[in-house]
């Protein structure tokens, strides 16, 4: 077994993530950046571990990481990506999204690109705006798209100072009927998404077919007698044609801002200077 090297860094370490290396190199990842959480000061950090196994000129092992340079960074690291070979994208749980520069010249980190309010709430009786935590991102440059705790899904480019689109303002679970899922959002899209379609495979909770397939874990497979009643429609694979999707509003709109829905009646609000109300969503 390889023998694994630990580093006391005095900090909570909430995500790691290695260095691409470049495309067709046979070179080794060598280089991880980290991010934390829940300290009193936070930091973005870029780490170098070198040849594993060797000494170095101190007697001390090479492959022990050794820190590159960091950068402070405000609230809690939520999710942290490379997003090309100089540049880390970090999430905050301030709402914020922040692009790092790395200068291999002089060890450095700094600001490249910042969205101070990347996810945020809003609501009567709040202020214009309170932060909510961006959870999740995933790069593709120059492409950078965020999920929040605001229900947000936010398309970044490197370059532009504003987001390019923003998607699902509000998400609303039928109060009486979890099956049903309502979702209006800025493209000006009112979707209602249905998973209450009577499919045979429904019945188990270990369907496979076709190239994605949902698979729980084995310890749970082994519980043979699990009520049908316990069974979530969403914890199914969406991609076996179990959800149907309708648009609500007859033409595209500006943006939908909210909605709500009781019982057969479902009314939403748009940036149209416009309300629509329908008492049939299951006629």
């Amino acid at each position: 077994m390889e023998e694994i090297y630990a580093k006391f860094v005095s900090q909570k370490i909430s995500k790691t993530r290695w260095r691409p290396v470049p495309p067709g190199s046979l070179q080794t990842a060598e280089t991880f950046t980290t991010g934390s959480w829940d300290n009193e000061e936070n930091y973005v950090s870029l780490w170098s571990i070198g040849d594993f196994g060797n000494l170095d000129s101190d007697g001390g092992f090479e492959g022990d990481p050794k820190l590159l340079c960091d950068i402070r960074h405000h609230g809690d690291v939520m999710d942290l990506q490379f997003f090309d070979q100089e540049r880390i994208v970090a999430a905050s749980s301030t709402g914020c999204v922040t692009i790092f520069l790395h200068h291999p010249n002089n060890q450095t980190l700094s600001v490249n690109q910042q969205w101070t309010t990347a996810h945020y709430h809003t609501g009567p009786g709040s202020p214009s705006y309170s932060s909510a935590p961006c959870t999740g991102i995933v790069c593709n440059n120059p492409e950078i798209v965020t999920v929040g705790e605001d229900g947000r899904i936010n398309l970044f480019r490197a370059d532009y100072k504003e987001a390019v689109r923003t998607i699902v303002w509000e998400v609303h679970f039928h109060p009486s009927n979890p099956d049903h899922l309502f979702t209006c959002s800025e493209d000006g899209s009112l979707w209602h998404w249905d998973a209450s379609t009577d499919v045979p495979e429904k019945s188990s909770l270990f369907h496979q077919g076709g190239r994605t397939s949902t698979f729980l874990s084995h310890s749970i497979s082994n519980q043979a007698n699990v009520h049908q009643s316990l069974i979530s429609s969403w914890l199914t694979d969406p991609a076996k044609d179990r959800i149907d999707i309708t648009s609500l509003l007859p033409t595209r709109t500006l943006s939908v801002n909210s909605l709500d829905v009781l019982g057969p009646c479902l009314v939403c609000g748009t940036d149209a200077e416009a309300i629509y109300v329908t008492r049939q969503l299951f006629s």
